[in-house]
């Protein structure tokens, strides 16, 4: 277990043809679902998005808040929006315990993943609200990122930085 959380690495090259399985996406969600989160309000919420065409149109709006225009998923076939509701005072650190856990579950099942920011951009404009709206999630929701998900380029292996001195400070 815990070597699989120390050679986790995000993965910025996906096979944009190969979506994970069924079981994984479902596995992966579930992990996403189990984060701790503040007082066990579950403030957060996992969108998945498979279809192309809303992937393709949510890269785009990332793309352009960065000012690119490029894409900024990377290729992943898939993408898990995850957004919190702003009312619950521990909402951002509930959020980000989701995507730390949907990025370990995926590595888990041999997939790749990244954390993409810019969600909270998107989610605030009124064209993310209209989809937030359209996939019936009310209330005042914040995005917290969008965790990509796929397979990795064949040969795409990132290595890992040294850990910094003084990461760890002991009081004993």
């Amino acid at each position: 277990m815990i070597e699989c959380l120390k050679t986790r690495r995000s993965i910025k090259a996906y096979d944009p043809d190969r979506m994970p399985s069924r079981e994984q996406m479902d596995a992966i969600l579930e992990a996403g679902m189990n984060a701790p989160t503040g007082r066990g309000a579950q403030s957060p919420v996992i969108v998945e998005i498979t279809d192309r065409d809303t992937r393709d149109m949510l890269s785009g709006m990332n793309a352009a808040v960065l000012g690119s225009n490029g894409d900024p998923f990377y290729g992943a076939p898939a993408v898990l929006a995850v957004l919190a509701d702003r009312t619950v005072p521990t909402y951002l650190y509930d959020g980000s315990l989701v995507m730390g856990n949907l990025m370990n579950a995926a590595h888990a099942f041999g997939l790749g993943s990244c954390w993409i920011h810019r969600a909270k951009e998107i989610f605030d404009s009124p064209e993310g609200k209209a989809l937030l709206d359209k996939w019936g999630i009310k209330g005042d929701y914040e995005g917290i990122g969008f965790c990509i998900l796929g397979f990795a380029k064949e040969g795409y292996s990132p290595v890992a930085k040294p850990r910094k001195p003084g990461y760890i400070i002991r009081v004993e």
